[in-house]
């Protein structure tokens, strides 16, 4: 994998609790880190199809591992080119170790 690769800005933000001025728990999410990544569009297969159908857009994205990386769970959303994704799976770590990837799926 070249570092050429690596051409996407990505905000991975982390879900926060709060109260909303009625007193009510709310969830929203906070920026908290920004890292470069490779974007790379699932294609082809049938459940591939099948998301596109619903509207959904399955892609992998690949960062490199650092202090910060290491903290994303599925809980987190990343924002790439202004596109809000959800993780849909905790990051795996790649066979060499440097790098975390996850399955991520656009949000309308």
């Amino acid at each position: 994998m070249d570092i050429g690769e690596f051409s996407k800005m990505a905000v991975f933000r982390s879900p926060v609790k709060g109260r909303n001025p009625d007193g009510q728990i709310i969830t929203s999410m906070e920026d908290r880190f920004s890292v470069w990544c490779k974007y790379a569009p699932m294609r082809g297969g049938e459940s591939v199809m099948q998301a596109r159908v619903t509207a959904k857009s399955p892609a992998s994205v690949t960062v490199f591992r650092t202090r910060d990386t290491d903290l994303i769970t599925s809980e987190w959303d990343v924002v790439i080119n202004g596109k809000i994704h959800q993780l849909k799976e905790d990051p795996r770590e790649s066979e060499d170790r440097a790098k975390l990837d996850m399955l991520v799926e656009a949000v309308g």
